[in-house]
């Protein structure tokens, strides 16, 4: 009997998007087959370790290491006040210097167009330019340029990329939701006004999103900033417990595609 084709969709959400590797990991473990992966964001620079062939236990380690200063390269503002050069290397040196289409599971990884307000989606080429361009919070990283357009951050357009991964090929969409709104959150910075604002503005998209997926996995990280690169191990944990809560769920949706198959 054939089997459907599982795409996942990795959202945006800063520090919390670690979570997203706990989500994989029992993913993996729980045989779910990983056919595609489309990510915004954290979403984005998490597929594409995972695309490139890294163990989970290297993906952890790399994440329990993962610190702010690895990838701040500040500038004077003008439009944004991080180059974003570090991380780019950061990126190309994990992922091999691969292309996208190099990579051992297919992925796209989306970002939005500053001056049309488009989506570019991203399925050839480098891997680290597009994730660098995903990643681009607006106002405090330098937009990637890039074709003669001028890319922010995927989550702006798409912050889960349900849609992305259904055209890629997937007949099962599971959809990781690591963006709710941080209330009563501190701000006390530049960086918190323009992160608690964005996770307010897309917390409304995110809503459609749940419908369009078959199943959307919402790790409890309401706790966290977005900014909280010193909470990583209890992030994925949390991601963790929230995949293997939904895998009966995914199982269910894989069983009754193979039925409605069967029956046509």
């Amino acid at each position: 009997m054939k089997n459907p084709k599982v795409g996942i969709a990795l959202g945006s959400g800063g520090a919390r998007g670690f979570a997203h590797l706990g989500v994989m990991k029992v993913l993996k473990e729980e045989n779910v087959p990983i056919d595609y992966i489309a990510g915004s964001s954290m979403g984005a620079l998490v597929a594409s370790f995972y695309a490139t062939g890294l163990e989970m236990e290297q993906l952890y380690k790399i994440a329990h290491a993962f610190k702010r200063k690895y990838y701040l390269d500040f500038t004077v503002p003008k439009m944004g006040f991080i180059v974003g050069n570090r991380i780019k290397d950061l990126v190309r040196t994990f992922t091999q210097g691969k292309n996208i289409e190099e990579l051992n599971t297919p992925i796209a990884i989306v970002a939005t167009d500053l001056k049309t307000g488009e989506k570019v989606v991203f399925k050839t080429g480098p891997v680290a330019e597009a994730v660098r361009a995903s990643i681009s919070i607006p106002g405090i990283f330098v937009p990637e340029p890039w074709n003669g357009r001028l890319l922010v951050d995927g989550g702006v357009v798409d912050r889960i990329p349900v849609s992305v991964v259904k055209e890629m090929g997937a007949d099962i969409v599971i959809g990781v939701d690591v963006s709710r709104v941080k209330i009563n959150a501190e701000v006390g910075s530049i960086f918190d006004v323009i992160l608690q604002s964005l996770d307010i503005l897309q917390d409304e998209l995110v809503k459609n999103r749940e419908i369009a997926s078959d199943v959307m996995i919402r790790p409890q990280l309401e706790m966290f900033s977005s900014r909280a690169f010193t909470n990583i191990k209890e992030i994925i944990s949390i991601g963790e417990e929230e995949a293997f809560k939904q895998i009966p769920k995914i199982k269910d949706a894989i069983e009754k595609w193979k039925e409605n198959q069967h029956e046509i």
